[in-house]
């Protein structure tokens, strides 16, 4: 099996697993759109490759293979920064629920120690 065919079988793997879990509602509109971008890009370059070596000499990158090795890398930190911001922002909002939460508690056992007295 060429590179190219395993690349492109991959891509397409790829690009319908996670439009079957979009259509099932495992995974969220905002993660799947990159996900559903960077497969239809690697299924491009798999039907193209001559795209891959063009953008290459444009860019100044001696192997093509190397300007896809950047790209992979710098696709992973930056899906990593996303879901740190989104785990940090989760968690601030499940803080705040639980203060709530423990709030509204005092408030019931209050109303609560006030009806036994009466």
């Amino acid at each position: 099996m060429t590179p190219n065919i395993l690349a492109g079988v991959a891509a397409l793997i790829t690009f319908i697993f996670v439009f079957y879990l979009l259509r099932r509602g495992v995974l969220r509109e905002k993660y799947a759109v990159l996900w559903l971008f960077f497969s239809g890009a690697a299924l491009f370059f798999a039907i193209f490759p001559g795209a891959l070596e063009w953008i290459s000499a444009l860019i100044g990158v001696a192997a093509p293979v190397n300007l896809l090795f950047f790209t992979t890398v710098l696709l992973l930190v930056l899906v990593s920064v996303q879901l740190s911001y989104e785990l940090s922002r989760h968690e601030m909002r499940i803080r705040r629920l639980a203060e709530e939460v423990a709030l509204l508690q005092e408030q019931i056992d209050n109303i609560k120690e006030d009806d036994e007295h009466d």
